[in-house]
Order: structure tokens, then C-alpha cells, then sequence
């Protein structure tokens, strides 16, 4: 199954995620037996993710820019930690971006990220990112008019326009190198609430709920029309969207990693060649000249 084809969103596409399934698993059913059997295929992905961002890391020419966006209890923290935590730390930078502080609000709301952006042979995770600026911000109508008036006849017109500037940025770091992925994990709203309750039921976990995710749910429907909106907008070929179904953490988890694991593949990355000659010095240095001699550790 090419999941990378089938969860992308293509260029120009309008999203309605009422239509699309948070529970669909594809070929595998919701069984414990299968979950097993996708546990098992992402261990082994995991393993080439790690070859794939050591040859990242060693050819040096390129990085990569993963966003994770969802609705609360969608699994952003468990695909970061199960998934991409197989890369090696060295090569990885994660970021999650909580509630703006007073500096990062007097600035431009690209000014926070574009300080996180990944080096050649680096890769960021954004858990969140600047996609806030048309998610929250637009359902809780945190723009000022006194803002957005001098600019434009009418609101619509300012979301349109940070869109814009988003496409615009993405198409600029993609331009230099990086490679943009984005995923959305889709989980359903009675599925939500079900980890809600696994959150507050069990005290070890009470620490990753408050108040505020109970209250945020009344905006459902504003948030997934948010989510349309922005979607559907910045869903680009340099920095594609996926919606990936999340009902079930174990498929939306080997989901990712083989979307991510097909775009490194299709980048044809090399190791660069070595600066030194090997037989040169296994001769040298080893006493090694032939295959089969073993090396000698009393030359130097």
C-alpha cells in the first residue's frame, strides 16, 4: 500500500475531513493480532529510518522540516517519541510550541519558527508550528481589527493573506534544501474523549490534562473547518500535507514512518565519497595486504 499517495493532499485540493475515516487502518483489522503485525513492521522501520537519517546526516547537502499538527489527544507526542525517535538525537532538533510569550507576539508570527529551521543534514520536528497563527488564533478571533483593518476590507481577506505568507515561506526553505513534510493526524471526537478519560482515570497520566482541553471542545467544528482551511491552502508539491487516520495509534504510527521512509528513499541519498584510501591504510597502519589477512595492532 503506497500510503504516502493515498494520505497526501494534493495541490489545490479542497479538504472536507468529515468525508475522510479516523479509523481506517487499511489492510489491517482492528485486531489485536494485526495491531501486533503493524507493531512489528514499524520496528523495522524505525531501523531504516535510522540508516536513512545517518545518510541525511552524512551527505550534508539537505534537511528536513516534519510538522506535526492535530486536535488535542491525536498522538503529535507518541508518533514524535515512537517514530522519529529512532533517529539518531545528534541529527534531530524538536520544538513544541506552546502559547506565544510577550517577544515572540511583538514579532512577526513566522519570527519563532524560522529560528528552529533544520541545517543541512539536520532534521526539526515542530510539534506545532506556525500553522497556530490560522488554527487557534482564528477560532478564538485573536486578531484585533485595529490590526487587520489598515490592510484589509475584511478579515477574510487577512486569513488569506497569511496563507499566502505561509506558502510563501515554506516554498522559500524548500527552495534551499530542506524537504517540508506535514502531517495531520485525524482522530475522531468520540475517540477524543475516550483518551480524555484514560488521561484523567489513571494518575500517572493527570499531569496531560487540564480544564482548558474539556472547554476547547465546544469549538470542534471551528477548529476542523480551521484545519479545512488552512489544509486545503498550503497543501503545496514543496511541502505537502498528509491526513493521516489516528483512531488507531498503532496504524497512524507506521502510517508516518512509511511516508517518511518513501520520501527519503525517493531523495537518492549518497554518502560522500571518504577523503582518505582505505586500502592505503589498512596496508599502512593494519599490516593488511590482502583479503583474509588479519590486521596487526603493533605497527604504530
Amino acid at each position: 500500500m503506497n500510503w504516502r499517495k493515498q494520505f497526501i493532499v494534493a495541490p489545490g485540493a479542497k479538504v472536507d475531513l468529515s468525508n475522510i475515516l479516523t479509523d481506517y487502518t487499511g489492510a489491517f483489522d482492528v485486531t489485536e493480532k494485526d495491531a501486533e503485525k503493524a507493531k512489528k513492521q514499524l520496528k523495522n522501520n524505525k531501523k531504516k529510518l535510522n540508516e536513512l537519517q545517518t545518510q541525511l546526516y552524512g551527505e550534508h547537502k539537505r534537511s528536513v522540516l516534519l510538522i506535526m499538527q492535530a486536535m488535542d489527544a491525536a498522538g503529535k507526542d507518541g508518533t514524535i517519541s515512537k517514530v522519529f525517535g529512532a533517529m539518531n538525537p545528534q541529527g534531530t532538533h524538536t520544538v513544541s510550541f506552546k502559547k506565544p510569550t510577550e517577544r515572540e507576539l511583538s514579532h512577526h508570527f513566522l519570527w519563532r519558527v524560522r529560528q528552529h529551521e533544520p541545517s543541512e543534514g539536520h532534521v526539526s520536528i515542530f510539534n506545532r508550528s506556525h500553522y497556530e497563527d490560522v488554527l487557534i488564533v482564528r477560532v478564538h478571533d485573536l486578531v484585533s481589527e485595529e490590526k487587520w483593518r489598515p490592510h484589509f476590507d475584511n478579515i477574510e481577506d487577512f486569513w488569506a493573506a497569511r496563507m499566502q505568507e505561509i506558502r510563501d515561506y515554506e516554498q522559500s526553505i524548500a527552495r534551499n534544501g530542506t524537504q517540508v513534510l506535514k502531517f495531520f493526524l485525524h482522530v475522531g471526537k468520540d475517540e477524543q474523549l475516550r483518551r480524555f478519560w484514560d488521561r484523567v482515570a489513571q494518575p500517572e497520566k493527570n499531569w496531560k490534562i487540564s480544564n482548558m482541553d474539556y472547554s476547547e471542545r465546544q469549538y470542534w467544528e471551528k477548529y476542523q473547518a480551521a484545519y479545512e482551511a488552512a489544509i486545503s491552502a498550503t497543501s503545496t508539491e514543496q511541502a505537502p500535507w498528509f491526513i493521516i487516520p489516528a483512531d488507531h495509534k498503532w496504524f497512524s504510527r507506521l502510517a508516518v514512518s512509511e511516508i517518511l521512509i518513501d520520501h527519503l528513499e525517493s531523495l537518492g541519498m549518497k554518502y560522500p565519497e571518504p577523503e582518505m584510501d582505505a586500502d592505503e591504510i589498512k596496508k599502512k597502519y593494519f599490516g593488511v595486504n590482502n583479503p583474509g589477512d588479519k590486521p596487526r595492532f603493533d605497527l604504530i
